[in-house]
């Protein structure tokens, strides 16, 4: 919680300053970013202002669909984005994205082999990675009085009341569905729908559907066990001795947020000179050092800048045999359809 203050001080500081009065006149430029709360060191954009005389507006949304959301209505000044893996695509084919230079990014040598040219994005003519991690189960081990290590927990009965769940279709329905023994990109209506009906009947087990905020009820007691992002829960686990974080034996997410620039982006160049500062080996591993996210900077690793403790965390740099389990999301296309109307009845039925 302390780091989630300190970067909104810092976010404060920076608007304020980007849409007043600037200390250098009219002429600094200003680097419009919208990105995830807290998902970035505020030393990396203290670093970048200063050696680039610029001031840095930083955005926050919930999560992809919101990005998307706003982005669909026509870019409001956005010169950088970070979109999930799979948002990429589709961005890509709504032409909501400009192609990169990569000539102005040469430190994408740097990156691990395995988080680039993906299916996503072949080439990266439109995107790179910026963090990795998981989904999974952030849990109170002295509440629940013992371990986490699958799904079914999240629908036992003697947890009602207790458990959270991402307010996002695809993310839930993943969770579930590969609890069930179903690949969490199905197409498959029939597949989809048993995923929905699990979740209604066990809506009384259900305290929320919250909007990424699931580590902050879990650190203040509302809930005992949340469907979380692997960093978030790592950085409330600091300051809870308590909470624990599992990924699930069925498998879960594995997610790749990326570096992109919106269609009309007014500082393209200097969007692109920021995605290349954010892949320098000690700036990528400042920034996976604080969210405690997994960096896709293999020189970072190679180098011995990653905290030795996050490296050797099996939960944040899983071995390959977990790791092999895990599946990115995908565009589903017209089944997207099959999973918002799904997902209605799961909210409505929440509800009851």
């Amino acid at each position: 919680m302390k780091r989630l203050l300190t970067f909104l001080l810092l976010f404060v500081m920076s608007a304020t300053v980007a849409f007043g009065c600037s200390p250098t006149g009219g002429n600094q430029q200003v680097l419009s970013i919208y990105n995830y709360a807290s998902y970035i060191a505020p030393e990396a954009i203290a670093q970048f202002e200063k050696e680039n005389n610029v001031k840095i507006q930083y955005d926050t949304f919930e999560n992809s669909d919101a990005l998307y959301a706003k982005l669909k209505q026509g870019n409001p000044g956005y010169d950088l984005i970070f979109p999930a893996d799979y948002m990429v695509k589709i961005m890509i084919a709504e032409n909501l994205i400009e192609p990169l230079n990569l000539n102005n990014i040469p430190n994408k040598k740097n990156l691990e082999p395995k988080f680039i040219n993906q299916a996503f994005d072949p080439g990266n003519k439109y995107s790179l990675p910026y963090q990795w991690g998981t989904m999974g189960i952030g849990y109170n081990a002295k509440t629940i009085q013992g371990e986490i290590n699958s799904w079914a927990a999240m629908f036992d009965p003697k947890y009602t009341g207790k458990v959270a769940w991402q307010d996002d279709a695809r993310y839930t329905f993943a969770g579930v569905l590969m609890y069930l023994g179903f690949d969490p990109n199905t197409t498959n209506p029939e597949e989809i729908n048993k995923a929905r009906d699990l979740l209604i009947k066990s809506n009384n087990i259900i305290a929320a559907f919250v909007p990424d905020t699931g580590q902050n009820l879990l650190d203040q007691g509302e809930v005992n066990l949340t469907m979380e992002w692997s960093g978030d829960i790592f950085q409330v686990m600091k300051e809870n001795p308590n909470l624990r974080y599992a990924i699930p034996k069925e498998g879960t997410i594995i997610f790749s947020d990326n570096m992109a620039i919106p269609k009309d982006a007014p500082q393209k160049e200097l969007a692109e000179k920021f995605i290349n500062f954010i892949l320098q080996p000690e700036v990528g591993a400042q920034i996976s050092n604080f969210t405690q996210f997994g960096s896709p900077n293999k020189a970072a690793i190679d180098g011995g800048l990653i905290a030795p403790n996050d490296l050797k965390n099996p939960q944040i740099y899983p071995p390959a045999e977990v790791f092999d389990k895990m599946k990115l999301l995908q565009d589903v296309g017209q089944a997207t359809a099959l999973y918002d109307r799904a997902w209605t009845e799961v909210k409505a039925g929440a509800g009851k």
